[in-house]
């Protein structure tokens, strides 16, 4: 699926991703699947991205984050 970056806490290392409909999902560093060298993954805001869901006790939640263009 494909949405856009809400906003990402780089110190926190978490924050949300919208979809295209507009629907808000989690989304943690670890999820982000690109990392250059061993730099802290992140993302910026309002950058477009691809995603997986999974459902978590918390709610649904982005996984598998690729940065469209990093």
């Amino acid at each position: 699926m494909k949405g856009t970056v809400k906003w990402f806490n780089d110190a926190k290392g978490y924050g949300f991703i919208l979809d295209e409909s507009g629907k808000q999902y989690f989304v943690h560093w670890k999820s982000i699947s690109q990392q250059v060298g061993n730099e802290r993954r992140f993302l910026v805001d309002g950058e477009a991205v691809e995603f997986d869901i999974t459902a978590t006790d918390k709610g649904d939640q982005a996984i598998n984050v690729v940065r469209l263009n990093p």
